[in-house]
């Protein structure tokens, strides 16, 4: 089999970081936590705590600046019986990365031996029972992007491309994140999330069309990250916060600076549910 040098590129930028980080952070991780704008203060939890600049890791996807309310750091430590890397900012498509690097991240993880991933994200809901502020379990995923991590050339070695989505999230892990919930006496709805490439709001007629289709809530991001997770045989659980109402639903203009004042405020709230459903966790 022949293996194209994309593909020849990959693996080496994968080796790259994946050497670094096993020389670095203290212990292998089993869980990936992606932080979505806005949202922070999972790592106030960790034992063990540690940081590293994205700017450090060999490899990595670089940005001339992360975009506001993505840190662009990874914080590492150990949570209840687990060690944990919390990936406080991610790459998106609107940003101009292709899609190896918006999901090199997830890679990385998944080489470093990562079985759980927990991915959060700031999102506009579209069910009206659905408010700012609010957290929601997502029980499923509509891609809008146009663009998938497993086409194309893929890092020698991996699984097959046609991978099953039929339970992108973990049903079980999410009935644990609710019963988590419940005992914290924290609201957590629950629903389907649709992503956009962004990096402009939808419109009125867009949100319309997603509503009609059962979608609950919409953003920029996540969804290709659970699909290379996916492919590489992780677990994942999903929360979306709700950070504004969509374009419609509200007679409100949307506005990026919305986004991180709700998702600071709920983020709390949220990095606490994180910990203790880590911390009541077996192991995976």
């Amino acid at each position: 089999m022949v293996v194209s040098e994309k593909s020849k590129e990959m693996n080496r930028r994968l080796d790259e970081a994946v050497h670094y980080l096993e020389h670095t952070i203290s212990g292998r991780p089993d869980v990936a936590v992606v932080l979505g704008s806005g949202l922070g203060g999972l790592s106030e939890y960790m034992e063990d705590a540690g940081c590293i600049d994205y700017m450090e890791i060999p490899a990595w996807p670089k940005a001339s600046a992360m975009v506001e309310g993505h840190a662009g750091k990874m914080h590492h430590g150990k949570i209840g019986a687990h060690r944990v890397a919390v990936l406080a900012g991610r790459f998106h498509l609107y940003e101009g990365h292709p899609i190896e690097d918006v999901v090199f991240p997830m890679r990385v993880m998944g080489q470093l031996g990562v079985r759980l991933l927990v991915v959060t994200n700031a999102a506009g809901g579209i069910n009206p029972d659905l408010s700012p502020g609010d957290l929601m379990l997502i029980r499923d995923h509509v891609g809008l992007q146009g663009v998938s991590p497993l086409e194309g050339d893929l890092p020698e070695g991996t699984p097959g491309r046609f991978v099953d989505m039929t339970q992108a999230y973990d049903r079980e892990l999410g009935e644990c994140m609710r019963e988590v919930a419940s005992v914290q006496g924290l609201k957590l709805a629950e629903g389907v999330y649709a992503s956009m490439r962004g990096p402009q709001y939808e419109t009125p007629a867009e949100v319309r069309m997603l509503r009609a289709f059962g979608i609950d809530a919409v953003g920029m991001s996540t969804v290709p990250e659970v699909i290379a997770a996916q492919h590489m045989g992780m677990r994942v659980v999903g929360v979306s916060c709700i950070t504004n109402a969509a374009a419609g639903v509200s007679p409100s203009p949307l506005s990026h600076e919305e986004v991180i004042s709700v998702g600071a405020k709920s983020g709390a709230f949220l990095a606490r549910l994180i910990y203790r459903f880590l911390d009541v966790l077996p192991e995976i």
